[in-house]
């Protein structure tokens, strides 16, 4: 009969998988599964093992899995050109302190995280941890974009990216060594798994409720990124839905996803009219162009209807708040890293293009009839 050691023995050297399996009286194999996916484990053996695991302060350790397995255990998800630090910044103060400030200020804030990727990256980590595997995360912007994006595929098992932040050639070149899967963006004869959410069918419902259930003729559309895919594919449905109530296009002001770009281009253009309907490509546009319309003195949706496209957790706090297309973006997140793992245990499968259905929230900025 196998002699489980005792506390003495266990701390004076790292304790082992195989020592947590012989002390619960499983196999390691067990372990692992309680380790990585707890639910799969009855009950009592899985409190059993994560006692033991306790007992021994038993880590697992990386290095040994990847011996094993030819895999680091880990995912990247890479948001190059989203690092959330956008326009100018004081240095860094480290020097500990107060600093009193006079925040009160009616103008749109520069730069701020991008509530968009948060979500999308907690869905991930989510997904990652539920699936064994840890998360690197990598951001950055301009030339350094090829260098982050090598990096951290020489240390990751399958690589996430968001859609035309890194070129085709990078990826495939990247592609070459670890699965490469490709987020919001339609499916595309590139040679890799995509995940998206239906931009054109929920921004063609939002402008429908715009235009032909509220009747409203004078729409601007307060554009994305000229290279964003999400927006194009937005731009699509709200052509779709112009065009089956007799309208062949709308004026047009970049806000780049952004919520102080939108609010400049929106402060310009109330100074010459006022259009009835300010229909945003996101929410952070949508904040932007509520910023500016309060602004001007103008009520909304007295004066102004607005709308964005997200479903942002602080649209439904807006000052109205903000009829929006909620896309999910956690489950974006988590769909990138399922279709990651799923190419790692079956490299040879079909392509695969995953579309997230989305809903229409309306709100008091842009309410039902």
């Amino acid at each position: 009969m196998a002699r489980h050691p005792d506390r003495s023995e266990t701390t004076a050297r790292t304790p082992t998988v195989y020592d947590v399996a012989d002390r619960a009286g499983v196999s390691i194999a067990t372990v692992s599964r309680v380790l990585r996916t707890p639910d799969a484990v009855r009950e009592a053996t899985r409190e059993r093992v994560l006692s033991v695991v306790r007992d021994l302060g038993y880590v697992p350790s990386g290095n040994a899995r990847a011996l094993a397995g030819r895999r680091t255990g880990v995912i990247g998800l890479c948001f190059p050109g989203h690092d959330g630090l956008e326009g100018d910044r004081d240095p860094l103060r480290v020097e500990g302190g107060v600093r009193v400030v006079d925040d009160r200020r009616n103008g749109a804030p520069a730069g701020g995280s991008n509530l968009y990727f948060d979500e999308v990256l907690r869905g991930a980590e989510v997904e990652a941890w539920r699936r064994g595997f840890a998360l690197m995360v990598a951001a950055g912007r301009g030339p350094s974009r090829e260098v982050i994006v090598n990096d951290i595929a020489g240390r990751v098992d399958g690589l996430a990216v968001v859609a035309r932040t890194v070129s085709n050639e990078l990826l495939t070149h990247v592609a070459r060594r670890i699965p490469v899967v490709v987020l919001a963006d339609a499916t595309q004869a590139d040679g890799f798994d995509h995940v998206s959410v239906d931009n054109s069918a929920g921004m063609q419902a939002l402008v429908t409720h715009v235009v032909g259930e509220l009747g409203v003729r004078d729409v601007v559309y307060v554009a994305g990124p000229p290279d964003s895919p999400d927006d194009a594919e937005r731009q699509l449905g709200l052509m779709s839905a112009l065009a089956a109530h007799g309208l062949a296009d709308v004026p047009r002001v970049a806000g780049e996803f952004r919520r102080d770009t939108a609010h400049a281009a929106v402060a310009e253009l109330l100074r010459s009219r006022t259009p009835r309907a300010l229909v945003c490509a996101n929410d952070q546009s949508a904040l932007g162009a509520l910023d500016a319309v309060r602004e001007r003195g103008l009520r909304v949706p007295d004066d102004v209807y607005v709308t964005g496209f997200d479903g942002l957790d602080v649209a439904r706090f807006t000052e109205p708040p903000l009829t929006t297309v909620g896309q999910p973006m956690a489950e974006l997140g988590r769909a990138a890293v399922q279709a990651v793992v799923d190419r790692l245990e079956a490299p040879g499968k079909p392509l695969t293009a995953t579309r997230l259905g989305v809903e229409l929230l309306l709100r008091e900025s842009c309410p039902p009839v």
